[in-house]
């Protein structure tokens, strides 16, 4: 079940997100629902990318060396991360 909620926002504001939400083919309502729950989100998903960045770099050398014929050759190769 949901529950409404109230907020005032200046003319400004709701004009930008009215002009946001028709550009993305959607509502205010959705626009804003969608910002509270990015708000609340699991703070284990802060900084994840980092995280994951730092794992993939740290185990580049193991992949390459289990799968050779996929590695490439350079840092900087098609395929590989800079």
């Amino acid at each position: 079940m949901s529950k409404p909620v109230t907020i005032r926002v200046d003319d400004t504001l709701h004009a930008l997100l009215k002009e946001r939400a028709e550009a993305e083919g959607t509502t205010v309502t959705a626009l804003i629902t969608q910002a509270a729950h990015d708000a609340v989100r699991a703070p284990r998903l802060e900084g994840a990318a980092e995280i994951f960045r730092d794992f993939i770099d740290g185990a580049a050398d193991a992949f390459d060396a289990a799968f050779p014929d996929d590695a490439p050759s350079r840092l900087g190769a098609p395929g590989r991360a800079a």
